[in-house]
């Protein structure tokens, strides 16, 4: 799991079947528990659906901001 806070990454899939999140919807990580696999999320739609990656859950990198 090579996610950062701040990482922008679009959806891959969800296992979670009541969220509003489609495949293609972007977001931005808020933090990553490597000891779980988690990746909190804060969605474009207003949402903040943490991704279990080690669940099914899948997210894409699509642009690591520079410092």
């Amino acid at each position: 799991m090579n996610f950062q806070p701040d990482d922008r990454v679009e959806l891959v899939r969800t296992t979670d079947e009541h969220t509003r999140l489609q495949p293609g919807d972007r977001g931005t990580v808020t933090r990553v528990d490597h000891s779980t696999n988690v990746v909190g999320m804060r969605w474009d739609d207003g949402s903040s659906l943490s991704m279990l990656l080690g669940e099914g859950d899948e997210i894409q990198l699509i642009e690591r901001p520079t410092s």
